[in-house]
């Protein structure tokens, strides 16, 4: 794989985790979902012994959250592309309304190729403040 390769990869997959969180606040979960491999599977940072797997499962669970207005900020987002592999980290700093405070936490990824994309195969969220 050459460098320029890997480079668009990392900035796919970035945009990838960006999207995520642009999804997740308008509530898009048809659209998010799809962002996983049929057999991925998740966690929310606040939930982090708590797996849902399946792309089908994982819409399910979002769709059945409740409404809230929400700001996911994502930052220091670092990848690894090895073949149709990838492993990203990133931070994320969580708004919600009315009365919320803010929620700082960290996912892990591992990341697979497609004929579609790179898709989630794993999605693992964690608190770092309590």
């Amino acid at each position: 794989m050459t460098d320029l390769a890997t480079l668009l990869d990392e900035r796919a997959i970035a945009r990838m985790i960006v999207d995520y969180a642009a999804l997740n606040d308008a509530g898009e979960w048809d659209a998010l979902a799809a962002l996983y491999l049929p057999h991925g599977r998740m966690n929310r940072p606040t939930q982090p012994d708590k797996w849902v797997e399946g792309a089908e499962a994982i819409l399910a669970a979002f769709r059945a959250r409740p409404p809230r207005a929400s700001r996911h900020i994502v930052g220091n987002i670092r990848v690894d592309v090895v073949g149709d592999r990838a492993t990203a980290t990133s931070q994320i700093l969580l708004f919600t309304a009315p009365d919320s405070a803010p929620l700082v936490g960290t996912y892990r990824d591992v990341l697979q190729r497609t004929a579609a994309g790179w898709r989630f195969a794993e999605r693992a969220g964690s608190l770092d403040f309590n």
